[in-house]
């Protein structure tokens, strides 16, 4: 089976509390985007499960990858999961806050399911999905969705109002942040406004309304971002803004052609258009 786990932007991140478990409760709406890696499944040919990358570098070993934990994860409540090969293609950048490991993670679920016709329930491939990484639950409804807590309580009734956009994506090459610097110049604190009730409102309402906690700290660390930001705006952009904990920055446009116009000339970024 081959599958296309794809990545998502965060409209809106606003970091509310600081939990005794050392984690951060927030909030965000994340939305599905066209950006995707290329993943394979299939029964294994000897006893052991493998996973194969190709394309972008994977800077961390199989048996640690998200692929490899989300496997161990669904094994876990199906103590009889045959083995697999898996192969992942990798094409969205890491170290960009567009989720591209969680995606893979949460499609090797819901890969691993059908294969093997596990009769696992979309609530349930969330759970196990929860224990594998805070953005993985999300990949499984990818569909718009408000989410709060670390990231894992997730609600479905939220509808940005994005038909007719077409939105840019550009990651500067080689420049990102770990979590624990994104969280460090953090002061959490409860928004007058939630995202979610923000993206109700028209897109052309949301600059000055619609914040991600991130920018302003990983900003300093990276100052690409903001330029980069600027550069969206210059070029026609309704919205735009920083990328989860970043570094990738997505600008949304009333036309393709203003899109493509805005990334043309980005030699130093990773950049999508759809």
């Amino acid at each position: 089976m081959i599958l296309f786990p794809n990545a998502k932007i965060n409209l809106g991140l606003r970091i509310t509390e600081r939990r005794p478990d050392g984690y951060h409760n927030l909030q965000t709406v994340m939305v599905p985007t066209a950006w995707t890696d290329i993943l394979e499944i299939v029964p294994a040919k000897r006893a052991q499960t493998t996973l194969t990358t190709y394309g972008r570098e994977v800077d961390c070993p199989p048996e640690k990858n998200l692929v490899m934990k989300a496997y161990r994860a669904v094994a876990r409540e199906c103590p009889t999961l045959p083995a697999a090969d898996i192969y992942l293609e990798k094409i969205i950048p890491d170290g960009a806050g567009l989720g591209g490991g969680s995606a893979d993670a949460a499609f090797t679920i819901l890969g691993l399911n059908q294969v093997f016709e596990l009769h696992l329930t979309q609530s349930k491939m969330a759970e196990i999905a929860a224990t594998v990484g805070a953005d993985c639950s999300f990949f499984i409804y990818n569909r718009p969705a408000y989410c709060t807590g670390i990231g894992t309580d997730i609600s479905l009734d939220v509808s940005p109002r994005l038909e007719g956009l077409s939105m840019a994506i550009a990651k500067p090459r080689g420049q990102s942040v770990s979590t624990a610097q994104a969280y460090a110049g953090i002061t959490p604190k409860i928004a007058d406004e939630s995202p979610r009730d923000i993206v109700a409102m028209e897109p052309t309402q949301w600059r000055h309304k619609l914040v991600n906690d991130f920018e302003a700290t990983v900003g300093k660390i990276i100052p690409r971002i903001g330029e980069l930001i600027a550069h969206m705006y210059d070029s026609g952009a309704i919205y735009a803004a920083m990328s989860g904990s970043g570094s990738a920055v997505f600008g949304l446009f009333s036309t393709d052609k203003m899109a493509q116009a805005a990334v043309k000339g980005l030699d130093d970024c990773d950049i999508f258009v759809g």
